[in-house]
């Protein structure tokens, strides 16, 4: 199953940089970029679609990991809050010595 995972893994990375290959190729032009706060002259499509996909995958790795350290927090946090309950519960069903006179 591992192999087969790999040899998928090596397929769909080899097809995306035959892509990208193919997205330069046919894009040879230079653009201009304006973002607002600087302008950058004669970049490559090819290489400001790349930066983009890239930008866009890393915050969506951020956000991501994120939510896990938020999900994370709270699982300790209602685990440790079992624990006290369990052990709250334990000692209420244990046998209390009688008080009769």
């Amino acid at each position: 199953m591992a192999t087969l995972r790999r040899i998928l893994f090596a397929t769909l990375s080899i097809a995306l940089i035959l892509l990208a290959a193919m997205f330069a190729y046919s894009n040879p032009n230079p653009i201009d970029i304006d973002i607002g706060f600087v302008k950058l002259e004669r970049v490559s499509l090819a290489l400001a679609f790349a930066f983009v996909f890239v930008a866009g995958w890393l915050f969506g790795l951020i956000t991501v990991a994120l939510t896990l350290v938020r999900h994370t927090t709270e699982k300790r946090r209602l685990k440790k809050s079992l624990r006290h309950a369990e052990a709250e519960l334990t000692t209420l069903r244990a046998p209390q010595p009688d008080d009769a006179n």
